[in-house]
């Protein structure tokens, strides 16, 4: 059933929003912020979808999803065939309608945005999504082809798992190792609850595992065994690299060392993954004092400072040495925190952290800052204003200004290419590294990234895996 509106009447329709919990309820929770579009929200949004002859957003999603057609699919009340038909080219909706910066990538270049409102491609990903899990309408595809040769991925982040579920469905024999005691990479010890269930996360998860990957945690490449050992004495014919970035970087100014300074990684991987916020029932405790200040502007300083607030912090700031317009986190995100009484320093640079006599921080010294010419990221540099140091009192300080690899595996692999960033190197089309049967992607190659331009290497990769196998290699 095509839509039932002439482009006229769709263009009418606002576009709608997600049910959320109150700002100040869900600020002293860590359920879920947003409960996503019930059934008439999604069916309306659906509606306004100008089922355009050249979707060009099919072009701005990485994976390359077809939207209009699992939309259509929305309209027809086949909630379980758009499902589907997202999981021909993403095997993990639930989470990626949660999670993908849509607006920045497919909502973005929507015909119907040029005008109004882009059509609410994520939220309708979800509404989806959580229907089928709701109503128990999944069905595990049946892998009928069998290929006797296996590939080994190494982590099970969105990169991993993506490439997995990709090659399993070629027919692969294919086992994902996991240095950590459970699944999802950044997924799981960096994104909060409040913005991805974990319930959620091990469904999709224990799909990849149904669909025929293995997956063996506790298991370090570069240590339990080498990715040379993986291929010489496992077996496997080829590997696929998804470890992520999960070494901090810091400021390394002054203070850094005083008890109460913490990493974003360090912070969520306690709250998230070893469950702090749940102390004394679990059994690590985070303290977090009456102020705190995290840095950075992205989707990890913002998944930190919102928690810190859920934690108990009466005053949790949000330095940023740039303006608003120029921070890299999701506007939902950026919205919800301000929504929950988070004070954001725009304009604000660290210069050190202040610590008491018993070498605990007290507070940080902080500078105003004014934007002048774009730097090589394309963003206007910030330039110190002279004589505006200034003093703001705080017990915890956490740093969020991105990440880098962890070095075990460059380390133990012989003529694995590496960059000056401790990344990986790879043909960015192929993903291939410098051994011909390596293949990588995601924050491994990137040093920090989205999830879904993790799945698209990941994607990605395990086209060239299949290409490279098949030659026989």
């Amino acid at each position: 059933m095509p839509n039932p509106l002439k482009p006229s009447e769709r263009m009418k329709i606002p576009r709608q929003h997600s049910i959320e919990q109150n700002p100040e309820e869900r600020n002293r929770n860590f359920n879920e912020v947003s409960f996503g579009l019930n059934e008439e929200l999604a069916l309306l949004e659906a509606k306004r979808c100008l089922d355009c002859k050249n979707p060009v957003c099919i072009d701005g999603c990485p994976v390359r999803i077809d939207i209009p057609a699992f939309i259509n699919l929305i309209i027809e009340k086949d909630y379980s065939g758009a499902a589907d038909k997202i999981r021909e080219a993403n095997y993990l909706p639930a989470i990626c309608g949660r999670v993908c910066p849509q607006e920045d990538q497919c909502e973005i270049v929507c015909i119907l945005g040029k005008k109004h409102d882009p059509v609410a491609i994520g939220k309708l990903e979800r509404f989806v999504a959580d229907y089928e899990m709701a109503n128990k309408l999944f069905k595990s595809p049946v892998v009928t082809n069998q290929i006797d040769k296996k590939v080994a991925i190494v982590g099970s982040g969105p990169a991993g798992l993506t490439c997995a579920a990709e090659l399993v469905k070629l027919g692969y024999k294919v086992t994902i190792f996991e240095a950590l005691h459970a699944t999802g990479g950044v997924l799981r010890y960096g994104i909060p609850e409040f913005r991805l269930p974990k319930e959620i996360l091990d469904i999709e998860v224990n799909r990849v595992r149904e669909l025929g990957a293995e997956i063996i945690t506790n298991f370090v490449v570069g240590r339990t065994a080498t990715l040379d050992e993986l291929i010489d004495e496992m077996g496997y014919e080829a590997v696929f690299l998804g470890t992520g970035a999960g070494t901090p970087n810091f400021m390394e100014i002054s203070g850094e060392h005083f008890s109460g300074v913490l990493s974003a990684n360090e912070f969520l991987t306690r709250v998230n993954f070893m469950k702090a916020y749940a102390f004394p029932e679990t059994d690590t405790p985070i303290k977090i004092g009456k102020q705190i200040a995290v840095i950075g502007g992205g989707n990890t300083a913002m998944d930190a400072v919102r928690t810190a607030k859920r934690l108990g912090a009466e005053k949790a700031y949000l330095i940023y040495r740039r303006s608003r317009k120029e921070m890299p986190a999701r506007i939902e995100e950026v919205q919800h925190a301000e929504e929950e009484g988070i004070e954001f320093l725009m304009l604000t640079n660290p210069l050190r952290i202040v610590g008491d006599e018993f070498n605990w921080v007290k507070a940080i010294e902080c500078q105003k800052m004014e934007l002048g010419e774009p730097d090589d990221s394309g963003r206007r540099k910030p330039i110190p204003i002279k004589g505006s140091e200034y003093i703001i009192e705080v017990q915890n300080v956490i740093e969020a200004i991105g990440q880098k690899p962890n070095p075990i595996i460059q380390a133990t692999t012989p003529g694995l290419g590496v960059s000056k960033r401790g990344t990986v190197v790879v043909d960015n089309k192929t993903m291939v590294t410098s051994r011909p049967n390596v293949f990588a992607g995601g924050d491994l190659i990137h040093g920090g990234a989205t999830v879904i331009l993790a799945m698209h290497d990941g994607k990605a990769a395990a086209a060239s895996i299949h290409e490279y196998l098949q030659k026989g290699g």
